[in-house]
């Protein structure tokens, strides 16, 4: 298996697992927790896991100076990330914030071509279109809480963090430090980001019901440390713009599970979104390869290439 393919792989594994986000967060707000509190835990419970799989592959904690402060900065913005998404489901639907949110694969691909003179290919433009259409087709207009102008602009600030955040893993001194440990130490100062804002909030609020806390081990594990460590693993096979297109598996999952488990109707609209979304990440799989097999087809027809030319 070759490079790109594993990139592909790891990219829509981190989609799919941080699209699980609602599923395991919404029965907490249920509960009475609040977002910061989730996150806290979320964190806490995260590094261990991480630790012990980087202990358990031989690989110390040590990282160099000058690495540490793109560290903070990828540890701060994904905190914000994260919270800003989570209030967001304070205020409108999870829905309709998980479809809002996948406006970031737009920012990541323009800030590669503002920043790094990435160009933006037809190909690129294309995938882009098809799974942005896809995801409208999948917002709900009927969902429970509406739309929430608030809600929308901590969805947007989410978004705009985690584009940073994909853009910067790809481009800072961190290309080269090993995945589990640049997960490890964003998942560090992230947990400290929540544990200043609870101290100035004056306490953290715990689960009432001792199967809670299951939810709170299920977000650790699927949503942050299956689908970091997975997104920065696709981000150095495949690039940033990529591995920010195939994040159209997220609300495909959401889906998904909000039928299966959550017994909801998938509409006929909806399916056709969720159609339109897998056709662009095969696109993006599939990469430049359409347009080679494209002029294997016209060499099959020699004779009507040169005719063609002729009357020109």
């Amino acid at each position: 298996m070759n490079e790109k393919t594993k990139g592909y792989i790891y990219g829509v594994v981190a989609a799919a697992a941080y699209g699980l986000n609602p599923l395991f967060a919404i029965p907490l707000y249920d509960a009475g927790m609040d977002p910061e509190s989730v996150l806290f835990f979320r964190y806490l419970f995260a590094i261990p896991m991480v630790a012990v799989t980087l202990i358990a592959r031989g690989r110390g904690f040590r990282v160099h100076s000058r690495e540490m402060l793109p560290l903070i900065i990828m540890g701060i913005l994904m905190a914000f990330s994260s919270l800003a998404l989570f209030q967001s489901y304070n205020y409108m639907d999870a829905g309709i914030a998980s479809t809002l949110f996948f406006v970031y694969p737009i920012i990541v691909t323009f800030l590669m071509a503002a920043y790094y003179k990435e160009k933006i290919t037809m190909h690129t433009l294309l995938c882009l279109l098809m799974a942005v259409g896809g995801v409208a087709l999948m917002y709900d207009y009927g969902s429970g809480n509406g739309f929430s102008i608030l809600g929308a602009v901590l969805v947007l600030i989410s978004a705009f963090c985690y584009a940073v955040y994909i853009v910067g893993i790809n481009t800072t001194r961190l290309k080269g430090l090993a995945t589990l440990k640049v997960t490890f130490y964003v998942l560090v100062f992230g947990l400290v980001i929540f544990a200043s804002r609870l101290y100035v909030k004056g306490g953290v609020t715990v689960p009432a019901e001792w199967y809670q806390w299951g939810n709170l081990l299920a977000l650790a594990f699927f949503p942050t440390l299956v689908s970091l460590a997975c997104a920065t693993r696709a981000i150095r096979y495949i690039g940033s713009t990529p591995t920010a297109i195939l994040g159209a598996f997220e609300p495909v999952t959401a889906v998904f599970f909000c039928v299966t488990i959550l017994g909801e109707t998938l509409t006929i609209k909806e399916f056709a979104g969720m159609i339109l979304i897998i056709l662009a990440v095969t696109l993006v799989v599939e990469n430049g390869h359409f347009t080679g097999k494209m002029v294997n087809f016209k060499k099959m027809f020699p004779k009507l290439s040169r005719d063609r030319n002729k009357k020109g």
